[in-house]
């Protein structure tokens, strides 16, 4: 799993029929704290209702294609979590809101 933060939606009205019906989110790669990391910018489907700002988790690969909503389709990256808190060294690093 990758942490990273929502930073857009994508759209595409012409599409795989599989992925009719799949929110597409634009995520961002971040460390720890939910500051921006190193990396390019993600297109992951949406498993948990995440929205814009919102620190989630995202598995890429194969483990993509494991969520019920994913499952047997054309998917590399999936968003699994909505992150409350991260607790990291014995102190919080992240709190949501």
């Amino acid at each position: 799993m990758i942490i990273a933060r929502v930073t857009g939606t994508v759209v595409a009205t012409a599409k795989e029929p599989k992925l009719e019906g799949m929110k597409m989110l634009l995520l961002q790669p971040t460390d720890a704290s939910g500051q921006t990391a190193k990396g390019s910018p993600v297109v992951a489907i949406d498993a948990v209702g995440a929205g814009l700002h919102d620190l989630v988790l995202y598995a890429a690969g194969s483990s993509a294609r494991q969520t019920e909503i994913t499952k047997d389709k054309p998917v590399d990256a999936v968003v699994m979590a909505i992150v409350d808190l991260i607790e990291n060294q014995g102190g919080i690093s992240y709190r949501k809101g």
